[in-house]
């Protein structure tokens, strides 16, 4: 009434109340009466927003692709956004420009001009690939960015939720990808079959290395074998050489023994010779009568025998002798006798 008017903020909007020119109220939350025809309203919400924004761009190899993201912020110096664009409210509430979109295109654009130098010198690919390196780009140009700071607002952060290439692009790299797929499918197919028969071939490998190790151990046991016999031989051999020699040591002492008993038996011999010859020496020159004479025998017998020896060697002086047969049977059968 009478063009005074009542107007109420929420505690997320910074409201300013321009009179004549001037500020006469500012500040969150406000709620007061104005006059309208000398004065003018401006509300900021201050609170954080999600800016949802999403353009296209050219990658290095002539591709074009669509970033879509979300960029966080809020309005951190009310007075120098107010300053730039305008938020006046008219008297019913409502917004006199639209100049939230303004605000909200620059920091598009910005954000779309920080990351255009990247995705111009990347390939499609990588492009595509590069999410989380576009996130750092936007952040870091759009806190560098002076027209930012002049707005006064705070970035509180950049998601990158989709990078696409256009359809007939996608289908050709899934076409692309799947035909690489397939081919690592088919290497994966070629390297475990390639390992199994690598692995065969280390199985044979390791049969024929355990069969030659066999046969080596049987060409050791048998080199052994005969290492064994060839010192038994050799043994055996000393050991007959050991026996020669011991015979032979037998021998020798036997046939020095021999020698010494022949050489003792022969002095021995000598002497008893020595002995003989010396004792006979002096009946050597005596006449076998005179020796049997100074015997002593006086058996008849012998006597007799002795006038025979003397006969047959004096038979050449006998002319005839006669020798009765009772003389020769006495002298016989005494003999007889004495045999008996």
């Amino acid at each position: 009434m009478f063009g005074i008017n009542h107007i109420k903020f929420d505690s997320m909007t910074y409201a300013m109340h321009y009179k004549d020119g001037n500020i006469r109220r500012e500040g969150r939350g406000l709620s007061f009466f104005y006059f309208a025809p000398n004065s003018s309203i401006v509300a900021i919400p201050v609170g954080s927003n999600d800016l949802p924004f999403i353009f296209n761009e050219t990658t290095n190899d002539y591709q074009t692709v669509s970033i879509q993201g979300q960029i966080s912020y809020k309005i951190q110096n009310p007075k120098a956004l107010a300053n730039v664009l305008d938020f006046t409210i008219q008297d019913n509430g409502q917004y006199k420009k639209n100049d939230i979109e303004k605000l909200n295109q620059r920091i598009i654009n910005e954000a779309q001009t920080s990351t255009a130098s990247f995705i111009h010198s990347i390939q499609l690919k990588d492009a595509i690939r590069s999410a989380k390196v576009m996130e750092e780009k936007i952040l870091e140009g759009l806190n560098t960015s002076q027209a930012i700071k002049m707005l006064g607002i705070e970035i509180l952060g950049a998601n990158i939720l989709a990078v696409k290439a256009s359809p007939e692009m996608t289908r050709a790299l899934e076409t692309q990808t799947r035909e690489q797929l397939q081919k690592e499918a088919d290497q994966a197919i070629y390297d475990r079959r390639n390992f199994a028969v690598e692995q065969e071939r280390k199985i044979k490998e390791s049969e024929l290395n355990t069969e030659i190790a066999v046969e080596e151990k049987q060409k050791q046991i048998v080199e052994k074998k005969m290492q064994t016999q060839v010192i038994n031989a050799e043994n055996g051999r000393k050991l007959r050489e050991m026996k020669i020699a011991a015979d032979i040591s037998v021998e020798n002492q036997r046939e020095q023994f021999i020698e010494q008993k022949a050489a003792n038996d022969k002095k021995e011999a000598d002497t008893q010779g020595y002995f003989i010859e010396t004792t006979l020496k002096p009946y050597r020159d005596i006449d076998w009568r005179t020796l049997t004479a100074l015997n002593g025998n006086s058996d008849p017998k012998m006597n007799i025998a002795l006038a025979f020896r003397l006969m047959a060697e004096n038979a050449e002086k006998i002319g005839n002798i006669n020798i009765t047969p009772d003389l020769l049977e006495s002298v016989l059968s005494d003999k007889k006798v004495n045999r008996q």
